[in-house]
């Protein structure tokens, strides 16, 4: 099992977000839908939670953009019920298969202007959906254990530590 954790403040990426090239590197068609058909604040908020995901992901499978893994190759989607679903495509499709992790489950966490993700990646025994639920079970105990020691810590409203 591998894990990746990533955190911003959800306006880190907003200067980038006006650029139409930013966008495309780094989002999914789909990824780009979705954000549209939300209100703008919520839009700012869930492609910020994209871009730490993607981030989490990169961190299971050991690397960072870049050797042929752009953003775009690492989609996180909606399931039938709405939860965030891992898609990889290319270079990154590629990684996984180099490191045997034939699923990857994310969970997506925000407060304030503050989000927090975390990718949870293995071989799971037939890569069944009872494995993709351990690792959505994981990432969700690690979410809680981020927001505890966040509020033990006192991290002010803004995400700046």
């Amino acid at each position: 099992m591998r894990i990746g954790v990533d955190v911003l403040a959800v306006g880190e990426l907003d200067r980038l977000h006006t650029r139409d090239w930013f966008r495309r590197h780094t989002y999914d068609q789909k990824e780009l839908e979705l954000a549209g058909s939300l209100s703008p604040s919520r839009a700012r908020e869930f492609l910020a939670g994209r871009f730490a995901a993607k981030e989490a992901v990169l961190k299971v499978l050991g690397t960072g953009f870049g050797a042929g893994i752009t953003p775009a190759h690492v989609r996180v989607l909606r399931d039938d019920r709405s939860a965030p679903v891992v898609r990889l495509a290319g270079a990154a499709a590629r990684r996984a298969d180099e490191l045997g992790v034939g699923v990857i489950s994310v969970s997506i966490a925000h407060k304030n202007e503050c989000v927090v993700a975390v990718a949870i990646g293995g071989a799971f025994p037939g890569d069944t959906a009872l494995g993709a639920d351990r690792a959505a079970a994981g990432a969700r105990i690690a979410l809680e254990k981020i927001a505890r020691s966040q509020a033990d810590i006192g991290i002010a409203r803004n995400g700046n530590a």
